[in-house]
């Protein structure tokens, strides 16, 4: 399972209803932030997330609208007393960036926080068991962005009436069954796949920041639970789309459609549009499309 909270959906500019861009997952008892734009620290509050557990920042790229709020963010998580160390990733080139604004600030290597700065590259970066997380490269202008996915694995499970059926009782028997051990019962032995039902349970979750372009990530993409994904201009607008390096809610629908993708949610909104504009943009085309508002809490 998979909890979305997402603390900032606005484009660059932000409005009175919309924060800089911040996302927060929750997964197996652990909470990650991607992206941590302007007013992160107080998004999270006014969710009720708070700053328990968190530790780590996955982003995007390093344009300011996506990163200007962690100077903040450390400052209050110090002050609070909730984290002693954070760990960021984000392409070389990003956290570059990051280095230099915290230097700016309190001098090289003097953040509040012990910070670990992890590169990304294309691949695997995080197992946690329960849940990884890879991370695939996104073309945005001059950025060195980085889309991510998250996924928990599809399990099988015991059946109870092949269980009784073939006289297995309650105890370690089962555990061992369930761990994939076969077991002996009266001289005969019980095979994993005679009680074992068919793989269930597993979750993708891929989420995409600014990008001018879906060319290439289907194979990342491809029978995803949820998208998230940039929709800041309309099909009308998509020669100014192309000079900003942003994808239409068009664009965005026709790649969740041809993908398998169950649900998308668009997000990083411009504020010279109606949402019922975006919405119908995409909902034409991919029909199970959804507007991001600050706040919302989605769960996979």
């Amino acid at each position: 399972m998979f909890a979305l909270t997402f603390l900032g959906t606005s484009a660059s500019v932000p409005s009175a209803e919309r924060n800089h861009p911040a996302l927060l997952v929750e997964a197996a008892g652990q909470r990650i932030l991607i992206d941590c734009g302007e007013g992160t620290q107080r998004q999270l509050l006014r969710s009720g997330a708070g700053f328990r557990r968190l530790d780590r920042i996955l982003l995007t790229h390093a344009h300011l609208d996506h990163v200007l709020g962690i100077p903040g963010l450390f400052s209050t998580l110090r002050l609070r007393q909730n984290s002693d160390a954070m760990t960021l990733h984000g392409g070389a080139a990003t956290l570059d960036i990051v280095i230099q604004m915290l230097a700016g600030i309190w001098g090289a290597g003097r953040a509040p926080l012990s910070v670990e700065f992890a590169a990304l590259t294309e691949g695997r970066f995080i197992d946690a068991g329960d849940f990884t997380i890879d991370c695939f490269p996104v073309r945005h202008r001059d950025t060195d962005s980085f889309g991510f996915v998250f996924q928990s694995p599809a399990r099988r499970h015991l059946q109870s009436d092949r269980l009784a059926a073939l006289g297995v009782p309650d105890g370690p028997l089962r555990g061992e069954l369930a761990q994939g051990r076969p077991v002996v019962i009266a001289d005969r032995t019980i095979d994993p796949e005679d009680v074992l039902g068919a793989p269930s349970g597993g979750r993708k979750l891929v989420v995409i920041g600014d990008t001018e372009t879906t060319e290439g990530l289907s194979h990342q993409v491809a029978g995803a639970d949820l998208l998230v994904i940039e929709a800041t201009f309309l099909e009308r607008d998509t020669s100014t789309a192309r000079d900003y390096g942003h994808l239409t809610a068009a664009e965005a629908a026709s790649f969740a459609a041809a993908n398998n993708v169950r649900q998308l949610v668009l997000n990083h909104m411009s504020g010279r549009y109606e949402d019922a504009e975006i919405l119908a943009e995409a909902a034409a085309i991919f029909p199970n499309s959804r507007i991001a508002a600050d706040f919302d809490h989605i769960v996979i």
